[in-house]
């Protein structure tokens, strides 16, 4: 099965795909029907892993002064605690501390993709949180751990972005072309994967061109770390770079094949 890393950019996303949006709709119609849905969202963040049993997982609206329109959105897709309960199963076998939550719904991470992914949430879904205060050699192992899930048919769906900086984000024109560091990272993070080199993008704070300001904190890019551990054919990836929004957050998404 498919893993996946997208950049999901700003929650408004639902309401003006653009680009991104068209490009994620024809991907949930191009790749192969997943059994059910695991998450990965930058906007879960826990000292310790914890993955949802929640049954109905409700459309969680975590972010604020946005138009009216963004809060009666709804994503109902059906929950998925037997998936979690073999999420809990693979961690534990690979020695990972796993904690769970029996009502923790779908954050915007999880539900602006999914509904331009798969509009009619017919395909169970939960999540798993990540450890923003642990490193990428972390979400690495956590991604390794949880890779078998994807021979019974699981899609693994990492939700972040390649770039993300807040304070560049507030401070510029909404309308500029894109500052010089977000195309040099972003484009950096491709050849990286495109090559493989695993130790490179592990250490990408260091290596890479502007990789501090890209990422003044790990939470966005930490999915990025779990979908490389999870990929099934490291050698079998593509690339989508369909814009950059506001002119610092590159859209880019990877898909595994």
């Amino acid at each position: 099965m498919t893993t996946l890393f997208i950049s999901h950019g700003a929650p408004t996303l639902a309401m003006e795909p653009g680009e991104t949006g068209r490009m994620l709709s024809e991907l949930g119609t191009s790749l192969p029907r997943p059994t059910s849905i695991l998450v990965i969202s930058a906007h879960w963040d826990t000292k310790a892993a914890q993955v949802s049993f929640a049954e109905k997982p409700e459309t969680i609206h975590d972010f604020g002064g946005f138009p009216p329109e963004m809060y009666k959105m709804q994503y109902p897709a059906n929950g998925a605690p037997g998936l979690a309960k073999q999420v809990v199963d693979v961690l534990e076998q690979a020695n990972i501390p796993i904690t769970t939550s029996l009502d923790r719904g779908l954050d915007h991470g999880a539900w602006v993709p999914l509904m331009l992914l798969y509009p009619q949430a017919d395909i169970p879904v939960t999540q798993l949180s990540i450890q923003s205060h642990l490193g990428p050699a972390e979400h690495y192992q956590l991604g390794q751990a949880i890779s078998p899930l994807q021979d019974d048919g699981v899609m693994i769906l990492c939700s972040g972005a390649v770039t993300h900086n807040l304070s560049d984000f507030f401070s510029m024109n909404r309308e500029a072309l894109s500052l010089d560091y977000v195309l040099q990272f972003a484009n950096w993070i491709a050849d990286k994967i495109e090559h493989n080199d695993t130790d490179a993008l592990l250490n990408y704070r260091a290596l890479a061109p502007g990789g501090v300001r890209a990422h003044p904190h790990e939470d966005h890019l930490s999915p990025l770390f779990v979908a490389l551990g999870a990929a099934k054919d490291r050698e079998n990836v593509r690339r989508y770079a369909p814009e950059t929004t506001f002119g610092i957050l590159a859209m880019d998404t990877y898909v595994w094949d």
